[in-house]
């Protein structure tokens, strides 16, 4: 899936979270969860396609993943500002 609005910076900061290591659904949603409307990166990140949820028997056990999407904004990223330099 292609997004539809430039990727702002949260959303790659969200991207080199996720890939840093693994990281659980509560965990992502307990750091990255907000109630401001103007602020949706996980929302958008999901919607986009660029992260995703692979469910086990509990929530708990639940983990998110950098989806091939997600990974390649992030090679894009890391890129052009290797290319910058």
């Amino acid at each position: 899936m292609t997004t539809a609005h430039p990727v702002a910076a949260p959303t790659l900061e969200l991207l080199s979270w996720v890939s840093a290591r693994p990281r659980t659904y509560r965990e992502t949603i307990e750091a990255w969860r907000t109630s401001c409307p103007r602020l949706s990166v996980w929302d958008d990140a999901i919607g986009d396609g660029l992260v995703a949820v692979a469910r086990g028997g509990r929530q708990d056990d639940a983990l998110v993943r950098v989806t091939p999407a997600g990974r390649a904004l992030l090679e894009g990223r890391t890129a052009r500002s290797d290319a910058s330099s």
